[in-house]
């Protein structure tokens, strides 16, 4: 299964629903549910839905309750480029986090085998 690597705290609102839109500098064409990774665990799935962009940092500063990001962050994040909304759906935090490894370098996406499944 696919994951996507993502800072905390911002992995925990993503699978806690509270986060919908994840900030990044390029598009992807990805779609479908994924696993949320963050330090070395699966924290939770949620399904990939679109992707929404090019913005400012100055326009998504207008959508903060969406991806709970602040306007100076956004700034120093893009250094200049546009950035992208990846939206998700239907999110599902596991009951605890589940151990994976990620190879070494992965920075986005890693490829996960989840032991058992979900």
């Amino acid at each position: 299964m696919k994951g996507l690597i993502v800072r905390r705290p911002f992995a925990d609102w993503l699978v806690e629903g509270r986060k919908r839109w994840e900030i990044r500098k390029s598009r992807t064409r990805v779609r479908g549910e994924i696993l949320i990774l963050s330090e070395g665990y699966a924290l939770g799935k949620a399904e990939l839905v679109d992707v929404v962009g090019p913005f400012t940092p100055k326009e998504l500063a207008r959508h903060r309750e969406k991806h709970l990001v602040d306007y100076n962050f956004l700034r120093e994040y893009s250094n200049g480029k546009p950035l992208y909304a990846w939206v998700f759906d239907n999110p599902e935090k596991f009951e605890e986090p589940i151990k994976v490894n990620i190879k070494k370098g992965a920075q986005v996406w890693a490829n996960v085998e989840l032991v058992g499944g979900l």
